[in-house]
């Protein structure tokens, strides 16, 4: 598989967007993406209690530990690379998680409007 260029949706170089837990399509803690990736794992989230339990709501459990993949759930905080169609959905739902745009794959903007990601954008440091 080789990936995408690693490009922002801001246009500069996408930054990581968490090693703990590790997260990414390539899980090399960046929300790179390719053409292999159906589901394109490329917005940066950090995780609300409110979109957790969205999420979990409508099939996508990511707060339950499940130590035969050795993932330990999310909590509140935690910054995971999102698909950006649960992105946009949450969205359109009101409870999306906040966005790190630096940290967002352009290829998003293929899902997800410029716009809905910047109201969504937080600071991560």
């Amino acid at each position: 598989m080789e990936k995408d260029d690693s490009i922002n949706v801001l246009g500069s170089a996408l930054v990581a967007c968490s090693h703990d837990p590790l997260t990414g399509f390539f899980r090399d803690g960046a929300c790179n993406t390719c053409a292999q990736d159906e589901g394109s794992h490329t917005v940066c989230a950090v995780m609300t209690e409110e979109f957790l339990a969205y999420s979990k709501y409508v099939g996508n459990d990511l707060s339950t530990p499940r130590p035969e993949f050795r993932f330990k759930g999310l909590k509140p905080g935690d910054s995971w690379c999102l698909c950006a169609g649960r992105f946009l959905q949450a969205a359109d739902e009101g409870c999306a998680p906040k966005v790190h745009l630096e940290g967002t794959h352009q290829r998003a903007l293929d899902i997800v409007p410029l716009e809905v990601l910047q109201k969504h954008s937080v600071k991560v440091n």
